[in-house]
Formats: C-alpha cells, structure tokens, sequence
C-alpha cells in the first residue's frame, strides 16, 4: 500500500520523524541522569509504546487503568497510571493488573482512598506500589505539597499491602507558556513545592525512589532540577500545532521533534474558485485550540471546519486552486484527541505504508 492508496480521512504518522524523536528524547534523558517513562495518553498505542521502551523508556505513564489494561495486555511493563483509582470495581481491576504486571504503579491523593487500597490489596495477596500525587498548582488532581502530602506518604507506608515508591507532580499549566524563559521561570516555581515535599519525605525516614513530571513542553527544563528522577512528556514523539508555537530554547518555535502526525484528507468538491471543501472536519481533528488545522506544504489555501465530515478551504492563491481529488495533508492543532478519534495509525516510510497499528486504548477513559 502506498501512501495514495489509504483511504482519508486518516492518520499519517511518518515512521522516519518517529524514531529520530524517541532517540532524541531517550538521548536526552539519558544525558541528564533522569529516567523516561512517556505519557501513552497521547497515542494509546501499544506498538508506539513499545518502540518507546525499545529507544530507552523504562514504560509509559497512562491517563487512566483502561490504558494500562490495554499496554499490559500487548506485553508493555513499568505502567503508571496518573489518575486515582477509586471505584470499587476499578480498584478490583487494578489489582488484577498489578498481579498481573507487579511493577505496574498508581497515585493516590486521598486519605479515604489510600486505606481502600491497602485493604483490597492485602485481601487479594497483592503489594501495590504507589506514588503520592502532589498538586503543584495544575488545580486538578493531587494533595497540597508540603506536611499533607507528607502525611499521606505516611499513611501509604503505614499499609502493609502498599509500597510507598515517591512522587508525582504534574505542572500541565506550564506546559505551553509562550516563551522558553518564561516556561522556565514557571515550571521553576510550580515544582519547588514537590522538591520541598521530596525533602521532608527523606527527613521523615521515607525513602523517596521516584519523583515523577514533566511535559513536551519542559523537556529540557525539568531534568536541569536534581530532585526530579523521571520525565513524563508524552507528545514529543509525534508532536502538534500548539506545541510547535510555544517556542523552544533557541527561537519562536519549539523546532526539537519533529512534526511526525498528519491527517490526509481529499478535495470532495471544488464549488467556487474561492473555495475547496475536503471530507475531514469536526469528526477528524480535534476542537478543542483556538487555531485550525494547517496544510502541510500546501501554500494556497487555508483550512475552516464546515461541519461534522467536511473542512472548507479558502483559495488564497488562485494559482494553487485545490484539484477536484486532490490529498492534502494537515497538521492537527492537538495531537492527544485528534488521535483518540481514530482506530489506526497508518505508519509510513516515505510513500510506502509499511504497517497499520491499531490505536488500541481508544475510548478506554474507564
């Protein structure tokens, strides 16, 4: 199958793009004396997953356990699940897959919910490891840095089925600052707290073994701090339109990975000379930026959304009028979502389609 032979809309991920990310990033990491365990939220994809861990990566992080349940089912180990598991029948599951995958690991925030944990752990014969969620000012998940966190790394050491391993601070209100120094002055500030936090641990007798954070967009912020041991950025491996704006260490735009996920769509009609309609639209890219998707070296027009299955594109130069049949490719200006609206991922080396992946944790936000 060649690249003109898939049937659009659909997800291009250039393979070549890919692999220089992942080594960059595992180089990077590595450099720094950190360790990498990249989001899989952004791809829920268990063959980039693997290749993550292939280039370094000691796992993935996972939004929710129905990712982890699908990355463990496909082989991948060293799973964290960054969202608290607290339903009752989740928690059933996530001892299963702990049984299952016994370095899988979790973040608790909550008293109540700590002593849930450690009870169903011990009924079913199981030691589940488990990092403290710290809020360092996203205002989502996460205790408040400092004597409560403290307090609960206590009561997770306290339960005998339960392994206090660190830390976890996600500063995702820092992750698309515009601007490197700034980004930098506000990552700064969000995660002195978790390094605080790191130190009253060690000076109360607990052992911190991982502090975990970090983004795409921090990449080469965060591992500069001594506390922080591993990086959880997850879209540098196939990147987006807003994480390219934000500007990077050395100019306006974070240039460092590669812009390797497009979705190619078809010219459909061409009612005017003005105008082009494609059959991608709302159902094909996310919505969710205040930007639009962007042709990929296709000057001449410009992308609006047209509704549910179709993208309008207004002819900015008459010379460069799209072709009735025409594929143009786009940047999404959101990769994490723009993905979840897909089953596969069309893997190219050049023109040539050398796999298919199924993006196998769609849907699973349970």
């Amino acid at each position: 199958m060649t690249r003109d032979d898939v049937p659009t809309p659909a997800l291009l991920l250039d393979l070549d793009r890919l692999e220089r990310n992942l080594e960059r990033m595992a180089a990077h990491v590595r450099r720094a004396g950190k360790r990498l365990r990249p989001h899989a939220k952004t791809h829920r994809c268990p063959e980039i997953a693997r290749r993550q861990v292939a280039a370094g990566a000691l796992g993935v992080a996972c939004a929710k356990l129905g990712e982890a349940e699908v990355m463990a089912r496909a082989g991948v180990r060293g799973l964290l699940i960054t969202t608290e598991v607290v339903a009752p029948a989740a928690v059933r599951r996530l001892l299963r897959l702990a049984a299952e995958a016994p370095d899988t690991l979790v973040v608790a925030d909550n008293l109540e919910n700590v002593a849930d944990l450690g009870r169903e752990a011990a009924a079913e014969g199981v030691t589940l490891g488990v990092l403290v969620d710290v809020d360092v000012g996203n205002r989502r998940t996460g205790i408040a840095p400092g004597a409560p966190a403290l307090a609960l790394a206590r009561a997770v050491a306290g339960q005998r089925a339960l392994r206090f391993r660190g830390l976890q601070g996600y500063a995702g209100h820092c992750a698309h600052v515009v601007g490197w120094e700034a980004r930098r002055e506000a990552s700064r500030a969000a995660l002195a707290p978790l390094m605080e936090t790191r130190r009253l641990c060690e000076e109360a007798g607990l052992p911190v073994e991982i502090v975990a954070g970090g983004s795409t967009g921090t990449w080469d912020i965060d591992v500069e701090l001594a506390g922080l041991t591993e990086l959880q950025a997850g879209s540098y491996c196939v990147m987006d339109l807003e994480y390219r704006r934000i500007g990077g260490r050395g100019g306006p735009a974070l240039t460092d990975f590669a812009m390797a996920l497009t979705v190619v769509a078809t010219v459909v009609s061409v009612p005017t000379a003005e105008r082009a309609i494609v059959d991608a639209g709302l159902k094909a890219f996310s919505t969710d930026k205040p930007f639009p998707p962007e042709p990929v070296e296709r000057p001449g027009v410009a992308y609006a959304f047209a509704g549910d299955e179709h993208g309008r594109l207004s002819v900015t130069d008459p010379t460069r009028a799209p072709r009735l049949g025409e594929r143009i490719e786009f940047f999404p200006p959101h990769c994490d979502p723009t993905i979840n609206l897909y089953d596969r991922i069309y893997a190219l080396r050049g023109g040539t389609v050398e796999a298919v992946w199924d993006v196998a944790a769609r849907g699973r936000s349970d």
